[in-house]
Protein backbone atom coordinates (compact mmCIF):
# COMPACT_ATOMS: atom_id res chain seq x y z
CA UNK A 1 0.00 0.00 0.00
CA UNK A 2 1.52 3.34 -0.92
CA UNK A 3 2.87 5.41 2.53
CA UNK A 4 1.15 8.65 0.88
CA UNK A 5 -1.77 9.43 3.43
CA UNK A 6 -5.17 9.90 3.62
CA UNK A 7 -6.31 13.43 4.32
CA UNK A 8 -9.48 13.69 6.36
CA UNK A 9 -11.08 17.03 6.87
CA UNK A 10 -13.73 17.69 10.24
CA UNK A 11 -10.91 14.89 11.92
CA UNK A 12 -12.87 16.24 14.74
CA UNK A 13 -16.11 15.65 13.87
CA UNK A 14 -18.75 12.61 14.25
CA UNK A 15 -17.92 11.14 11.09
CA UNK A 16 -14.44 12.11 10.70
CA UNK A 17 -13.27 11.44 14.10
CA UNK A 18 -14.38 7.81 13.65
CA UNK A 19 -12.82 7.89 9.92
CA UNK A 20 -9.73 8.82 11.35
CA UNK A 21 -9.90 6.18 14.04
CA UNK A 22 -10.67 2.88 11.43
CA UNK A 23 -7.84 4.45 9.24
CA UNK A 24 -5.57 4.13 11.60
CA UNK A 25 -6.64 1.08 13.01
CA UNK A 26 -5.94 -0.63 9.58
CA UNK A 27 -2.74 0.66 9.29
CA UNK A 28 -3.10 3.43 6.86
CA UNK A 29 -1.75 7.02 6.86
CA UNK A 30 -3.64 9.27 8.09
CA UNK A 31 -3.77 13.04 7.78
CA UNK A 32 -6.16 14.53 10.20
CA UNK A 33 -7.44 17.96 9.57
CA UNK A 34 -9.56 20.31 11.19
CA UNK A 35 -9.27 23.85 12.76
CA UNK A 36 -8.20 22.87 15.92
CA UNK A 37 -6.77 19.12 15.45
CA UNK A 38 -3.55 17.77 14.44
CA UNK A 39 -3.32 19.49 11.16
CA UNK A 40 -4.68 22.77 10.56
CA UNK A 41 -6.92 23.15 7.83
CA UNK A 42 -10.13 25.88 7.79
CA UNK A 43 -12.53 26.02 4.82
CA UNK A 44 -12.36 29.66 5.70
CA UNK A 45 -9.56 30.41 4.57
CA UNK A 46 -8.03 28.78 2.15
CA UNK A 47 -4.68 29.38 2.36
CA UNK A 48 -4.76 26.36 4.93
CA UNK A 49 -5.73 23.94 1.61
CA UNK A 50 -2.16 23.24 -0.04
CA UNK A 51 -0.95 21.96 2.92
CA UNK A 52 -3.55 19.88 3.79
CA UNK A 53 -3.56 18.46 0.46
CA UNK A 54 -0.12 17.90 -0.69
CA UNK A 55 1.38 14.34 -0.80
CA UNK A 56 -2.31 13.12 -0.24
CA UNK A 57 -3.55 10.25 -1.97
CA UNK A 58 -7.13 10.53 -1.53
CA UNK A 59 -9.24 12.71 0.90
CA UNK A 60 -12.98 12.45 2.64
CA UNK A 61 -14.66 15.89 2.32
CA UNK A 62 -17.09 17.01 4.94
CA UNK A 63 -17.68 20.26 3.89
CA UNK A 64 -18.90 23.55 5.86
CA UNK A 65 -22.66 23.82 5.69
CA UNK A 66 -24.19 26.47 3.17
CA UNK A 67 -20.89 27.36 1.83
CA UNK A 68 -19.81 26.28 -2.14
CA UNK A 69 -16.15 25.38 -1.14
CA UNK A 70 -15.67 22.23 -2.40
CA UNK A 71 -15.79 23.28 -5.67
CA UNK A 72 -12.48 25.37 -5.55
CA UNK A 73 -11.19 22.85 -2.97
CA UNK A 74 -11.38 20.25 -5.15
CA UNK A 75 -9.84 22.29 -8.00
CA UNK A 76 -6.69 22.09 -5.89
CA UNK A 77 -6.84 18.15 -5.03
CA UNK A 78 -7.02 17.92 -9.06
CA UNK A 79 -3.67 20.44 -9.15
CA UNK A 80 -1.91 18.37 -6.30
CA UNK A 81 -2.81 14.77 -8.03
CA UNK A 82 -5.20 13.50 -5.82
CA UNK A 83 -6.18 10.30 -6.84
CA UNK A 84 -10.11 9.36 -4.97
CA UNK A 85 -12.02 12.07 -2.89
CA UNK A 86 -15.19 10.78 -0.91
CA UNK A 87 -17.74 13.30 -0.25
CA UNK A 88 -19.75 13.86 2.82
CA UNK A 89 -23.21 14.86 1.25
CA UNK A 90 -26.91 13.81 2.97
CA UNK A 91 -29.77 12.01 2.39
CA UNK A 92 -32.86 14.42 1.21
CA UNK A 93 -30.98 17.07 -0.70
CA UNK A 94 -32.97 16.01 -4.37
CA UNK A 95 -36.21 16.74 -2.85
CA UNK A 96 -36.93 20.24 -2.74
CA UNK A 97 -39.42 20.23 -0.13
CA UNK A 98 -37.29 18.00 2.63
CA UNK A 99 -37.18 20.89 5.14
CA UNK A 100 -36.82 24.83 4.77
CA UNK A 101 -33.40 26.43 4.26
CA UNK A 102 -33.06 29.51 4.24
CA UNK A 103 -29.36 28.84 4.30
CA UNK A 104 -28.84 27.05 0.99
CA UNK A 105 -27.70 24.22 2.54
CA UNK A 106 -29.38 22.31 -0.06
CA UNK A 107 -28.06 24.10 -2.84
CA UNK A 108 -24.53 23.85 -1.94
CA UNK A 109 -24.60 20.18 -0.93
CA UNK A 110 -26.05 19.80 -4.74
CA UNK A 111 -23.36 21.81 -5.95
CA UNK A 112 -20.88 19.91 -4.25
CA UNK A 113 -22.02 16.41 -5.44
CA UNK A 114 -21.60 18.10 -8.78
CA UNK A 115 -17.97 19.11 -8.72
CA UNK A 116 -16.89 15.34 -7.09
CA UNK A 117 -18.81 14.12 -9.97
CA UNK A 118 -17.14 16.28 -12.81
CA UNK A 119 -13.76 16.41 -11.00
CA UNK A 120 -11.91 13.44 -13.47
CA UNK A 121 -11.31 11.32 -9.80
CA UNK A 122 -12.43 8.37 -8.35
CA UNK A 123 -15.48 9.47 -6.50
CA UNK A 124 -18.21 8.10 -3.98
CA UNK A 125 -20.74 10.36 -2.28
CA UNK A 126 -21.51 9.01 1.26
CA UNK A 127 -25.55 10.29 2.12
CA UNK A 128 -26.34 9.41 5.87
CA UNK A 129 -29.69 10.26 7.43
CA UNK A 130 -29.58 11.60 11.23
CA UNK A 131 -26.95 10.75 13.29
CA UNK A 132 -27.82 8.16 15.99
CA UNK A 133 -24.79 9.93 17.68
CA UNK A 134 -26.76 13.08 18.10
CA UNK A 135 -28.26 11.41 20.91
CA UNK A 136 -24.79 11.15 22.61
CA UNK A 137 -22.49 13.74 20.84
CA UNK A 138 -25.04 16.29 19.06
CA UNK A 139 -27.71 18.75 19.84
CA UNK A 140 -29.63 15.96 21.86
CA UNK A 141 -27.38 14.84 24.64
CA UNK A 142 -27.83 17.22 27.44
CA UNK A 143 -31.14 17.09 27.43
CA UNK A 144 -30.91 12.98 27.23
CA UNK A 145 -28.20 13.01 30.25
CA UNK A 146 -30.31 15.56 32.11
CA UNK A 147 -33.37 13.33 31.50
CA UNK A 148 -35.89 14.61 29.04
CA UNK A 149 -35.79 15.76 25.35
CA UNK A 150 -38.37 18.42 24.65
CA UNK A 151 -38.33 18.95 20.70
CA UNK A 152 -41.60 19.33 17.78
CA UNK A 153 -40.90 16.17 16.77
CA UNK A 154 -43.89 14.83 17.11
CA UNK A 155 -44.75 11.30 16.91
CA UNK A 156 -42.09 11.35 13.56
CA UNK A 157 -39.71 8.92 12.56
CA UNK A 158 -36.38 8.41 11.22
CA UNK A 159 -33.92 5.17 10.33
CA UNK A 160 -30.92 6.42 12.42
CA UNK A 161 -27.53 5.44 11.25
CA UNK A 162 -24.84 4.89 13.70
CA UNK A 163 -21.63 7.03 12.78
CA UNK A 164 -19.46 3.97 13.45
CA UNK A 165 -21.02 2.82 9.94
CA UNK A 166 -20.75 5.87 8.11
CA UNK A 167 -16.66 5.74 8.74
CA UNK A 168 -16.85 2.21 7.90
CA UNK A 169 -18.33 2.78 4.72
CA UNK A 170 -16.33 5.81 4.35
CA UNK A 171 -13.09 3.33 5.14
CA UNK A 172 -14.21 1.14 1.94
CA UNK A 173 -14.27 3.86 -0.53
CA UNK A 174 -11.30 5.44 0.22
CA UNK A 175 -9.37 2.14 1.07
CA UNK A 176 -10.91 -0.30 -1.33
CA UNK A 177 -11.59 -0.88 -5.04
CA UNK A 178 -15.27 -1.36 -6.26
CA UNK A 179 -17.17 2.06 -4.90
CA UNK A 180 -16.05 4.49 -7.40
CA UNK A 181 -19.21 6.00 -8.61
CA UNK A 182 -21.34 4.88 -5.85
CA UNK A 183 -23.92 7.38 -4.07
CA UNK A 184 -24.38 5.33 -0.88
CA UNK A 185 -27.72 6.69 1.06
CA UNK A 186 -27.22 5.37 4.40
CA UNK A 187 -29.67 4.62 7.41
CA UNK A 188 -29.89 2.12 9.94
CA UNK A 189 -32.14 -1.52 9.78
CA UNK A 190 -35.36 0.19 10.79
CA UNK A 191 -37.16 3.63 11.79
CA UNK A 192 -37.85 4.62 15.41
CA UNK A 193 -40.37 7.83 16.73
CA UNK A 194 -38.23 9.66 18.74
CA UNK A 195 -40.45 8.51 21.93
CA UNK A 196 -38.85 4.96 20.92
CA UNK A 197 -35.68 6.06 20.84
CA UNK A 198 -35.81 8.03 23.81
CA UNK A 199 -36.79 4.66 25.23
CA UNK A 200 -34.55 2.58 24.31
CA UNK A 201 -31.86 4.76 25.56
CA UNK A 202 -33.78 4.94 29.05
CA UNK A 203 -33.48 1.17 29.01
CA UNK A 204 -29.88 1.00 27.91
CA UNK A 205 -28.92 4.01 30.30
CA UNK A 206 -30.89 2.09 33.21
CA UNK A 207 -32.77 5.27 34.81
CA UNK A 208 -35.79 7.17 33.36
CA UNK A 209 -35.44 9.47 30.47
CA UNK A 210 -38.28 11.06 28.54
CA UNK A 211 -40.01 12.51 25.49
CA UNK A 212 -41.69 15.30 25.61
CA UNK A 213 -43.75 16.17 22.18
CA UNK A 214 -44.08 20.17 21.98
CA UNK A 215 -45.88 21.95 19.23
CA UNK A 216 -43.38 24.34 17.04
CA UNK A 217 -44.72 27.17 19.23
CA UNK A 218 -44.28 25.73 22.64
CA UNK A 219 -40.75 24.89 21.61
CA UNK A 220 -39.04 28.58 20.20
CA UNK A 221 -41.38 29.97 22.85
CA UNK A 222 -39.26 27.81 25.94
CA UNK A 223 -35.59 28.60 23.50
CA UNK A 224 -36.08 32.26 23.67
CA UNK A 225 -37.72 32.47 26.98
CA UNK A 226 -33.53 31.02 27.93
CA UNK A 227 -32.14 33.27 26.15
CA UNK A 228 -31.81 31.92 22.57
CA UNK A 229 -32.61 34.86 19.46
CA UNK A 230 -35.56 34.23 18.25
CA UNK A 231 -34.22 33.49 15.03
CA UNK A 232 -32.22 30.91 16.13
CA UNK A 233 -34.71 29.39 18.03
CA UNK A 234 -36.97 29.04 15.00
CA UNK A 235 -33.76 27.91 13.23
CA UNK A 236 -33.49 25.06 15.45
CA UNK A 237 -37.23 24.04 14.95
CA UNK A 238 -36.85 24.00 10.91
CA UNK A 239 -33.84 21.34 11.55
CA UNK A 240 -36.28 19.17 13.62
CA UNK A 241 -39.11 19.56 10.94
CA UNK A 242 -37.83 16.49 8.82
CA UNK A 243 -38.23 14.76 11.78
CA UNK A 244 -41.61 15.72 12.70
CA UNK A 245 -42.52 14.69 9.01
CA UNK A 246 -41.10 11.42 8.65
CA UNK A 247 -38.94 12.47 6.01
CA UNK A 248 -36.19 10.07 7.28
CA UNK A 249 -38.16 7.13 8.21
CA UNK A 250 -37.42 5.21 5.13
CA UNK A 251 -34.60 2.87 4.97
CA UNK A 252 -31.57 2.69 2.52
CA UNK A 253 -29.41 -0.06 1.92
CA UNK A 254 -26.07 2.17 1.44
CA UNK A 255 -24.55 -0.06 4.44
CA UNK A 256 -25.28 -3.46 2.98
CA UNK A 257 -24.00 -2.49 -0.23
CA UNK A 258 -20.70 -1.04 0.63
CA UNK A 259 -20.41 -3.41 3.38
CA UNK A 260 -21.89 -6.40 2.56
CA UNK A 261 -23.85 -7.12 5.87
CA UNK A 262 -26.48 -5.09 7.86
CA UNK A 263 -26.09 -1.70 9.92
CA UNK A 264 -25.81 -1.61 13.80
CA UNK A 265 -29.33 -1.44 15.20
CA UNK A 266 -30.38 2.10 17.37
CA UNK A 267 -29.95 -0.22 20.53
CA UNK A 268 -26.78 -1.98 19.84
CA UNK A 269 -26.12 2.08 19.55
CA UNK A 270 -27.36 2.66 22.62
CA UNK A 271 -26.18 -0.43 24.97
CA UNK A 272 -22.65 0.12 23.72
CA UNK A 273 -22.88 3.97 24.27
CA UNK A 274 -24.32 3.43 27.55
CA UNK A 275 -21.58 1.06 28.58
CA UNK A 276 -19.32 3.33 27.94
CA UNK A 277 -20.43 5.58 30.15
CA UNK A 278 -21.74 8.40 27.73
CA UNK A 279 -25.29 9.29 29.31
CA UNK A 280 -24.04 9.24 32.57
CA UNK A 281 -26.28 11.95 34.77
Amino acid sequence: MSEKPILVTGATGKSGSRVVAQLRAKGVPVRAASRSGEHVFDWADSGTWDAALEGARSAYVVQLDGTRLVRPFVEKAVQHGLERIVLASGRGIEDPNYAKDPGGVRDALLDSEAAVKESGLEWTISRPGWFAQNFSEGFFADAIRAGELRLPGGDGAASFIDAEDIAAVVVAALTEDGHSGQIYELSGPRALTLAEAVATISEAAGREIRYVPLSVEEFVAELVEQGLPAADAEGFADVVEPLRTGKDEHVSDGVQRALGREPRSFAEFAKATAAAGGWSA
